[in-house]
């Protein structure tokens, strides 16, 4: 933060939230383009008032995708959901989203861990939530201050504090709990721990020469409502600096707190054989599972703990399970079976992305996957879902999980 932001700052503090975040929002606009960390100053203020600073920064900053600006900006904000029986929780859990990606990501998945007796909160990390050109310029730094300052907000509201994230999010609150041995527990959906390109290191040098992997043409979508479609080179430099934490972290240390894990084997982004050996030998715990979405493999020693589900899935024109799509149950109405959002930009031919935008009979996969005579689109829901969330219901309770139950995924399967 510049002296003209801390001074502005100092001058016109407020004690109405509303007036305040205004405040913080002219200062930060007169001081330059600072993030709402960078203006931070002293212990950060309750969850509500970020929630509200947030808000009103995205209102000025996002690139509005559809005619529902509201709903976007509800989308795309900080969330809070609460158990239904008026007490106060006593347990609570923070949830960060992957690079790219918003809030979003939580939009079934906190409503069932709040129906547990959970106080769930969602952020919206830096560079996100308003246009792709606004990760030029981000800094891990900045994820790390979001996630540290909201971990300890909630450790100020309830007893029991578990941290859950996706993708790049998932490296966030792993180094989070390594360094907070009172975390309770953590969740983890297909965390980026390693990347299966052996050439993501040159993501920091080549940020420095290449803004942009794909550059802005007018013609390829950069975003939806509430996602990002093409991001720059930097947001790849930071989330190989976040991976490279976590692999540190994982070669150095065991850790001992229940972990509810899920991994898509045929992730085109991960190296998954990584992340299914590290399960194994770095998550001891015994009520720790780890929901592998594939075939069964030689890698997979533990059975009581890796539990594996198919994840070609014909009856449901499923070739393979994607990265984003474990998150998602098939009622979303983004994207869910039949959400309006269906990414056909998936590695495949330009005939067949076109297909996939006119409507042609589309099967889904994870980027990249091709097959004679079939048009994929990205798999967006999991059919396991409500599957998958008892799961991860035994382990944040502790409880012993009987590997051998049956999972049938349905296309009929409603909106949690």
């Amino acid at each position: 933060m510049n002296n003209a932001t801390l001074r502005c700052f100092f001058e016109h503090k407020a004690t109405s939230r509303w007036l305040y975040s205004l405040v913080v929002l002219l200062c930060s606009s007169l001081a330059g383009a600072h993030t709402l960390a960078e203006v931070r100053v002293g212990d950060p203020p309750d969850f509500a008032t970020y929630q509200l600073e947030t808000r009103a920064q995205l209102r000025l900053q996002r690139n509005f995708q559809t005619h529902e600006p509201l709903n976007e900006l509800r989308w795309n904000s900080p969330g809070e959901w609460r158990p239904p029986t008026g007490i106060r929780p006593s347990k609570g859990i923070l949830l960060v989203h992957g690079l790219g990606d918003s809030p979003w990501s939580f939009h079934d998945l906190a409503p069932v861990l709040a129906a547990q007796g959970f106080l769930v909160r969602t952020v919206l990390l830096p560079g996100h939530g308003t246009r792709p050109e606004d990760l030029l310029k981000v800094d891990l730094k900045q994820w790390q201050r979001v996630v540290n300052e909201q971990a300890q907000v909630l450790r100020r509201d309830v007893e029991h504090v578990y941290l859950g994230g996706f993708s790049t999010g998932a490296n966030l609150v792993l180094e989070y709990a390594y360094d907070n041995p009172q975390i309770a527990g953590l969740v983890l959906f297909s965390p980026a721990f390693r990347a299966s390109s052996r050439l993501e290191w040159l993501a920091p040098l080549t940020a420095w020469l290449r803004p942009w992997i794909v550059s802005p043409d007018g013609l390829r979508p950069m975003q939806n409502s509430v996602r990002y479609l093409n991001m720059p080179t930097n947001g790849f430099a930071q989330f190989h600096n976040s991976s490279l934490k976590a692999q540190r972290l994982l070669n150095e240390h065991f850790y001992d707190k229940p972990v509810f894990m899920a991994v898509a084997q045929h992730d085109s982004v991960l190296d998954t054989n990584y992340l299914l050996e590290m399960f194994q030998f770095r998550f001891t715990h015994p009520a720790s599972r780890l929901v592998w979405y594939g075939e069964e493999t030689l890698g997979v020693y533990d059975r009581r703990r890796v539990l594996v589900r198919e994840d070609y899935l014909p009856t449901l024109r499923i070739s393979q399970f994607s990265h984003m799509g474990l998150l998602f149950a098939p009622g979303n109405p983004q994207y869910g079976e039949r959400g309006i959002l269906r990414i056909c930009l998936n590695g495949q031919p330009s005939n067949a992305t076109r297909a996939c935008e006119q409507g042609a009979l589309t099967w889904y996969s994870d980027w990249g996957y091709r097959e004679e005579g079939k048009v994929h689109a990205r798999l967006t829901f999991n059919p396991y879902f409500d599957w998958q969330a008892s799961v991860l219901a035994t382990v944040l309770d502790e409880l012993p999980i009987n590997s051998d139950v049956e999972s049938t995924p349905s296309s009929q399967e409603s909106h949690p």
